[in-house]
């Protein structure tokens, strides 16, 4: 029984990042978070670049991809519980504008974080790495072997 509850969708998760302003509101955030890092005293502006892009990588990564569920009580049958977000989002269908969003974001991050660090070969290496760990598990094929991942897993259990 879902009580209390006042939106059409079966699972919110699936439509969250299609809600109005949830774009605008998730680059300020990243403004935010490198505004932040900026105002600490004796960090260079390379690493503070590379610690806004390090912090996003890895909060996109355990929200979208390693989380699993919904915080909300759905009527699926326990179907969400298996997936990810990442999953979860616009229901499944690849090559969304929500999903286009969040693949070019972290890049386009990635591309500024190289050019403030000024090709240093340290800070490219890094955010090289940590732009990868965010862009593979999103591809397609990762996406489908996920799932396939956790659905055997899930058979497994007693």
């Amino acid at each position: 029984m879902n009580v209390g509850t006042a939106h059409s969708e079966v699972n919110p998760n699936t439509q969250v990042m299609n809600s109005r302003g949830i774009w605008l509101s998730y680059v300020l955030g990243i403004g935010l978070l490198h505004v932040i890092l900026l105002s600490i005293p004796f960090v260079s502006v390379p690493v503070v670049w590379t610690l806004t892009n390090l912090i996003h990588n890895m909060c996109m990564y355990l929200l979208l991809h390693t989380v699993k569920g919904t915080p909300f009580e759905t009527p699926d049958q326990g179907k969400a519980r298996l997936l990810t977000h990442w999953e979860q989002m616009d229901y499944g269908v690849q090559f969304t504008a929500s999903r286009k969003f969040l693949t070019i974001t972290p890049i386009i991050l990635y591309f500024l974080t190289s050019f403030y660090t000024k090709y240093d070969r340290v800070h490219f290496i890094i955010n090289t790495v940590s732009l990868l760990t965010v862009l593979i598990p999103s591809s397609r094929s990762c996406t489908a072997c996920a799932s396939l991942a956790s659905i055997s897993t899930e058979a497994q259990r007693p």
